[in-house]
């Protein structure tokens, strides 16, 4: 078998991506993808090595993703807007071999710094001027084809960064066999199977699980096509949605928060919309309220993590119930365990454990983590806490950790702190989550500095946006003389909140 197989059944006329205004077709796609694959193989990449792609949401992701996995390769998905310090970390931890650069990402990966990647032996860039150790798509592309590589279940795919159920963030192995089980486990929700005429939202971004394999994988599996979004703006989106005809329509509570408070959004601003879902972080039941009371659209909450591939629970389907996260998946188990280690009675909260085919391998070259994360016996403890009631349905209430959920990313505080903590003056620091109207939960900072120093609040802010992400840097500083520690000296982050 071979992820990048999924194409292979599809009529050839039939529309599989639209992108920067130009359709493409499955005959065509599997053409350049096959291409491609021989292009990368031609270099000399083998099955196994790890492939960076730092691109946004474009033909130029999915051609290079199906191409990657054809030829064996993993496939490392990372963020285009993530600055070059941060592209640099997570190409290390993977040993990448090759890069794949999209427009979007350009920019930032000109600036990283090839001599802290000694292992990086290939960039290849999509367009535009080429410098001289870089390799042009275009070249590639031209390659004689090669046929799929075949691999087994177990064979890793994909490398995708997370927070983790604990700790910095770490890269989670999915192997083909976890990809495709939750890829047929999501359409199997629909009595259809998935319908070939369908047409989704891919605003999710593609390095995200969610927007990788539910969006575009659910899509290209089930032979429907996707119209790739690079850039979300709500007016510009709900135009798109209305225009192409958009069916499937999944996005974080963030999207669905922002049109359910835009008032000049028409009634039927939805119309052709028949599955609608929110997912990758809480969606307030006031907002899934109001947009059923809008538009008429009932979104379907469900649950997932990127070690589960990502879906674990669905409401599709289900009796609609603002504020639950539906139930389980087909092949998916799924146990709330209390503090002694036992089954949770229904009604009361427990840890929730997972344990499916979807589920993933462990972290990229960390036994211990991995270990945490899940037991002998397959099952994946998530961290998060949960209950449920007597009709079935989950509802999350807490998480075990302090991970921080801005518009569905997740950021890790020790990540964040650690980055705070390299400036000068710089005595202590605690990172938490704090409410945000617009994407869930904010990023703030508490920080003690050394006698003698001066620092400013945009200062951190500014030294942090040079090292992580956009969304992962403090939108808030506040100046401390101590932090509230608890009798064994670990940060009191409740009181801090």
């Amino acid at each position: 078998m071979n992820l990048a197989s999924i194409l292979d059944p599809h009529p050839a006329e039939a529309p599989a991506l639209v992108s920067r205004g130009r359709t493409t077709d499955y005959g065509t796609l599997r053409q350049q993808v096959a291409g491609l694959r021989g292009g990368l193989a031609g270099l000399g990449l083998d099955p196994g090595d790890r492939v960076g792609i730092v691109c946004a949401n474009n033909w130029y992701f999915v051609v290079n993703y199906l191409a990657i996995l054809g030829i064996g390769g993993v496939a490392v998905p990372l963020n285009p807007l993530s600055p070059p310090k941060e592209l640099e970390r997570e190409l290390a931890a993977v040993g990448a071999r090759a890069l794949v650069v999209g427009p979007a990402g350009r920019s930032t990966a000109d600036r990283i710094d090839r001599s802290k990647l000694p292992v990086l032996e290939f960039v290849i860039q999509s367009e535009g001027h080429v410098a001289e150790d870089v390799i042009a798509l275009d070249d590639l592309l031209a390659a004689d084809p090669v046929p799929v590589v075949d691999r087994s279940p177990e064979d890793l795919a994909v490398l995708m960064f997370t927070s983790g159920t604990a700790g910095s963030p770490k890269a989670a192995m999915l192997s083909h066999g976890n990809l495709l089980a939750n890829i047929d486990q999501v359409l199997a929700l629909r009595e259809d199977g998935g319908d070939p005429s369908d047409v989704g939202f891919g605003v999710l971004p593609m390095f995200h699980i969610f927007g990788l394999n539910v969006v575009l994988g659910s899509a290209l599996r089930a032979g429907a096509s996707v119209l790739l979004v690079e850039r979300f703006d709500p007016s510009s989106a709900a135009e798109a949605i209305r225009n192409h005809g958009i069916t499937v329509l999944a996005g974080a509570p963030s999207m669905w928060a922002t049109w359910a408070a835009m008032s000049e959004l028409a009634a039927d601003s939805f119309a052709t919309v028949k599955v609608a879902t929110s997912g990758a972080a809480r969606l307030d039941p006031l907002v899934a309220e109001a947009v059923k009371a809008r538009f008429g659209l009932e979104i379907g909450e469900g649950y997932g993590l990127t070690e589960a591939s990502p879906v674990v629970t669905a409401a599709y389907g289900l009796p609609w119930r603002p504020g639950s996260v539906g139930a389980p998946v087909d092949g998916v188990e799924v146990r709330l365990v209390d503090l002694d280690g036992e089954d949770a009675l229904v009604g009361d909260p427990g840890e929730l454990w997972v344990r499916g085919p979807n589920v993933f391998q462990g972290y990229w070259n960390d036994a211990e983590a991995t270990r945490a994360a899940k037991d002998d016996d397959g099952w994946l403890h998530t961290g998060d806490i949960a209950l449920v009631d007597d009709e079935g349905l989950l509802y999350l209430v807490d998480r075990a950790k302090d991970l921080i959920i801005v518009s569905g990313f997740n950021v890790f505080p020790a990540e964040v702190e650690e980055v705070v903590m390299l400036m000068d003056g710089v005595r202590a620091c605690a990172i938490v989550g704090v409410p945000h109207p617009h994407t869930g939960e904010a990023v703030k900072a508490f920080v003690v500095v050394e006698p003698g120093h001066s620092l400013e609040e945009d200062a951190v802010i500014e030294f942090c946006a040079r090292h992580l992400a956009r969304y992962k840097c403090p939108q808030k500083v506040n100046f401390v003389d101590e932090l509230p520690l608890n009798v064994s000296g670990k940060v009191l982050k409740r009181a801090l909140r």
